[in-house]
Parts: structure tokens; sequence; C-alpha cells
């Protein structure tokens, strides 16, 4: 008698689950950007303005340094890539927390933004190149579980160091960097000295001509904006309503915890043979309803439900769309293909404050959360469609997307 779920995949390799665990460790320290301009205001007298072009400075920096950290994993090496980017995340931050003037923590809030992003690609090329294809789905979903979980947290850690002062934040934030490159020097793979042949361009075109490459980017910008909106309108909309603004967090910790118990239902045999298109039509519907309930609810109660139906669509197409990109690349090329379609969530960082402030302003917040859903319903189609369209060999066993591209 089956007493549970029958799993269809064993443990993910050892050096995978650390290094999602490192990451969950530096997520532990990731709330000191959220206080920046705070910081900016009360410490150094700076104008709503200045603080906010500051850190818009700090969202468009971190653009290059993905692309970078795509480029140094394939040519300086993988590890040294992950230290390089964590280490300058802890000197930016202490130089944020130490610094005597605006200038000097603008100019940190630079290079935190030219840091802050060089160890994704290379730590989510690890994940491809170290599990197996039909595993990087569930590799990437757990991954982004580790990181909502870390999140929560944060939350915590902040609502406890912020007593001492905000400069602490920063500080706390440098230490769990630092922590975090400690479990990745003695965990991932050690870098090989690269030879002359690893330094030509890898075979296939450069990330930015492919153009499969470049329509999932699309597709996963609008994704990551649909996410982006429900992480800063929150607040807003609950704040429109005479709500605590503060609400916000609990109901985020909600979507943390649904994300973290849904992760043993992802190795259960029948997700894993759910179609790709089949499951980002699911995933997306989830999302949809989750966003059309929170237009109808008037209390932080009625927003439980919503939050886990759009935390589970969330985690089963987040996970999956990584796996396309790791699919899509060819070999040695990982880290580029990462590191481009890493873009779509800086640009949607960088449009959802200003999406968000307008629809509140113009249609209130219902009217934001009931365009949100009617843009999940869109994707439902354009998304599965798009991914019938490439159908890459790699992708036939872990998402199910059956024919080989020629």
């Amino acid at each position: 008698m089956v007493t549970g779920p029958e799993r269809a995949q064993g443990p993910l390799p050892g050096p995978v689950r650390l290094l999602i665990a490192a990451r969950a460790v530096n997520q532990l320290g990731a709330f000191s950007l959220a206080f920046l301009t705070v910081l900016l205001c009360r410490a150094f007298g700076a104008s709503l303005g200045v603080a906010g072009a500051v850190a818009a400075v700090f969202g468009l920096a971190t653009i290059p340094g993905r692309l970078a950290g795509g480029w140094l994993a394939d040519k300086l090496g993988r590890r040294r890539t992950m230290l390089a980017g964590l280490g300058g995340c802890a000197v930016a931050q202490l130089g944020i927390a130490l610094a005597p003037s605006l200038a000097v923590a603008a100019g940190c809030a630079l290079l935190l933004g030219l840091a802050f992003e060089l160890y994704e690609p290379p730590s989510q090329a690890i994940i491809a190149d170290t599990t197996a294809p039909q595993d990087h789905a569930r590799a990437y979903a757990l991954l982004i579980a580790a990181l909502a979980a870390g999140n929560t947290g944060a939350g915590l850690i902040a609502a406890a160091v912020g007593r001492w002062g905000l400069r602490w934040l920063f500080v706390v934030d440098a230490l769990s960097c630092l922590a975090c490159a400690l479990i990745v020097r003695l965990v991932s793979p050690a870098d090989h000295r690269p030879s002359k042949s690893s330094l030509l361009p890898a075979a296939g075109p450069p990330p930015w001509r492919d153009r499969h490459l470049l329509a999932v980017t699309g597709a996963g910008t609008v994704f990551a904006l649909i996410y982006m909106l429900l992480l800063v309108s929150l607040p807003l909309s609950l704040s429109a309503q005479g709500l605590s603004p503060a609400g916000a967090g609990p109901i985020m910790a909600v979507s943390a915890l649904a994300q973290a118990f849904a992760q043993p239902l992802m190795r259960t045999r029948c997700l894993v043979a759910i179609p790709g298109p089949a499951a980002f039509a699911i995933g997306y519907t989830l999302m949809g309803l989750g966003l059309a309930g929170y237009a109808a609810s008037g209390s932080l109660l009625a927003l439980i439900a919503p939050t886990v139906a759009w935390s589970l669509g969330y985690l089963l197409i987040s996970g999956r769309a990584f796996a396309v990109v790791a699919g899509l690349a060819p070999a040695g090329a990982a880290a580029a293909y990462l590191a481009v379609y890493g873009l779509s969530w800086g640009v949607a960082t960088t449009a959802a404050p200003m999406l968000a402030a307008l629809l509140i302003g113009s249609v209130g917040p219902a009217g934001l959360w009931v365009s949100g859903s009617a843009l999940c319903l869109v994707m439902t189609a354009v998304h599965p469609w798009l991914l019938r369209q490439i159908r890459p060999p790699q992708l036939g066993a872990g998402l199910g997307l059956g024919e080989q591209r020629a």
C-alpha cells in the first residue's frame, strides 16, 4: 500500500544542495537594500529624489553586473566569480555602513549594484551542469524556495537588528555575504586553469544572437514583471485599502512557507510527468487566480488562500523557466545564457515600482490585481506556445517538450 506520494526522482547531488543552502544563508541578510533610501535620507540628509536616484543607479548597475557574471564565469571560473561577487557585496555594504558622506555612500551603492548579480549566473550554471537534465526544474525550484525562505528569515532579522540603527543592517548583510562565500569556497567545484580552447567562444551563436533565448527572455520578463508587481504592490495596495502596509510581511511569509512545503510535491511522478507547456499554463492559471483573489479580498485573512495559489504557480513556473534556458545553452555556455535570461529580472525590478504606482493611482488596487490576472491569462497561451516552437533536444526529458529542434 502506498502511504505517500510516489517519488519519481532521488535526492539532488550533495554539492547542489549545499550551494542552495549557501544562497539561503546569503538571503538571510538580503534585507538592507529595502532600507537604502531611508538610510540616505536619515543619515545624510538626502532628499527623497536624491535617495531614489541613488537606488535607481544601484538597480541599473545590476544589469552590466549580471552580464559580467556570465562572462567571468566562463573565462575565469565559476567559483572565483562567485567569491568575487560575494566579496564585492560585503565590501560595498560595509562601505555604506561606515560611509562618512552621501557621496561615499552613493559610490558604495554603485559598487554594490555591480557586484550584486555577479554570483547569479555561475551559481545557476553549476546547478545546470551538476544535475541531470530531468532534475533541472526541480533543482531550480528548490533554489527559488530556499531564497523565499531566506527572505522570511531576513524580515525577522531586520526587525531585530534595525533597532540598533540602520547602518547595522548593512553590517549584518555583509556578514551573510562572507558566510556564503565561505560555504561556496568549501563546497563548490574547484576552478580549472583555462586553456586556450576554453577562451574561444562556445559552440553555437552568441547568446544575444540566439533568437530562441531572446524569445524565452522576453516571456521571462513578463513573468518576472508579474512577480515583482506582486512584491512592490502589496504594501501599496494594503495602504490604499486602509490596512497596515506592514501586513505585507506576514503575507510574504505565507508565500515562503507554501513554496517550502510544496517542495516534496515537485518530486512526485504526476508532477514530473506534466508536459512543459501544460505546466506553464497551470502555473499562470494559479497565479492569475491568486491575483484575482487579491482583487476581491478586503482583509489580511482573506489574502492567505490567494497567496498560496499564486505562490504554487510561481514555483511551478520558475524552476522550469531556468531549466529551459539551461537546456538551450550550448556546452560551456550555460552561465552566459543564464546571465542574458537574468536581465529579465533587472528590467522587471526597474519597471514594476513605476507601473504599480501608475495602476494604483489610476484604477485602484482592485484594478491593478485584475490587470495582473488578465496578463496571467494571456501568458497561459503565449508562454506554452513559445515553448512548443523551441523544443531543444535537452528539454525533452526534463520538461516533456517532445520533439527536438532541428
